[in-house]
């Protein structure tokens, strides 16, 4: 949603571990000045009313079109946001980049987030949609024990697995309240979990208008290639829908950039989880959707979890940063 302490001997991970505090360095001193949590707040709120708009706009969609279709609409839209700042910074610098497989499988592992999600929305009601992703610090927790050499205490250990409980209560597998579609869910946050971990191995390495173009390049053309195996003509109130569903996903997304400019991102994530509160009034207002008790149960303990590994991160950062600081005195 994170590396261990520095050991003595360069590890996987070193490389990131300093690009990461030398950004966390450099945000302190920029924020020094400046410092407003309140607007970070507000902003990241703002950008959860979004996104939760995107998905409803999505689930409406995929009534009739493939997720597939919905998704390429999307990245179109999203192409045509990131044109400007392509262009502007020169197509070929801003695509330049040493780690071109590690950008495709983060563009890969975003579309096929995307695509599992829209899926999932079919048959899910947004609020259980919503709630089963916020699943993904369980496996970004897994993911970088694997693959960027981190070290996880007990307690971080106890947070994820209360998550998981939290999960299987919204979930329910076995009773008759489960649904296939929730795995689809599940799967999605797996694929984002992914796309975080691979963002985190190249932190400090592409410029971020390179990361982002590269994510837009590999969805619109992985889409283009499928949509026409799949393809249903839309109508014209659909396709604005599609692109009403590109713009308030990508204006979530740059909510949050701007949001972690005014506040740190261990009192701004908690926020994140207001979500889920949109997404059950929207899933009302448009689907007559109400949640049973059971959800609101599991998502108390998901969010639960989710702040204890926040604070947790916190603590960590708050460690790293002196720490490294005396190593390079």
């Amino acid at each position: 949603m994170k590396p261990s302490p520095a050991p003595q001997q360069p590890s996987p991970a070193a490389p990131f571990i300093e690009s990461d505090l030398e950004a966390i360095e450099a945000a302190h001193l920029r924020r020094a000045a400046y410092d407003r949590p309140l607007r970070g707040i507000l902003l990241v709120i703002a950008s959860t009313i979004f996104l939760a708009s995107s998905d409803t706009m999505a689930k409406y969609l995929a009534v009739r079109l493939p997720a597939i279709e919905i998704g390429w609409l999307r990245y179109v839209v999203f192409v045509l946001i990131m044109a400007p700042g392509v262009i502007a910074a020169h197509p070929r610098k801003a695509l330049r980049t040493d780690h071109a497989l590690a950008q495709i499988v983060r563009g890969a592992t975003l579309v096929g987030s995307s695509l599992l999600f829209v899926t999932a929305l079919r048959f899910l009601p947004i609020a259980e949609a919503t709630t089963t992703s916020f699943v993904s610090p369980i496996f970004v927790t897994v993911l970088s024990i694997i693959f960027l050499s981190e070290r996880v205490g007990m307690r971080r250990w106890l947070a994820t697995l209360t998550g998981l409980i939290g999960v299987i209560i919204v979930v329910r597998p076995g009773t008759s309240a489960f649904h296939p579609a929730a795995l689809l869910a599940v799967s999605s946050a797996l694929c984002w979990a992914c796309s975080l971990v691979v963002t985190r191995n190249i932190a400090g390495r592409d410029p971020s208008v390179t990361t982002m173009a590269w994510s837009a390049l590999v969805g619109f053309v992985a889409l283009s290639v499928l949509s026409p195996f799949v393809w249903i003509t839309p109508t014209w109130t659909e396709v604005a829908i599609g692109a009403g569903i590109g713009i308030a996903a990508t204006s979530g997304h740059w909510l949050v950039v701007l949001a972690y400019r005014w506040g740190d991102a261990s009192a701004l994530a908690p926020f994140s989880y207001t979500q889920a509160i949109w997404a059950t009034l929207f899933g009302y207002l448009v689907f007559g959707d109400v949640p049973d008790a059971w959800t609101f149960v599991g998502a108390a303990v998901i969010v639960a979890s989710g702040l204890y590994t926040a604070h947790r991160e916190r603590m960590r950062r708050a460690a790293l940063v002196p720490r490294m600081a005396r190593q390079s005195s």
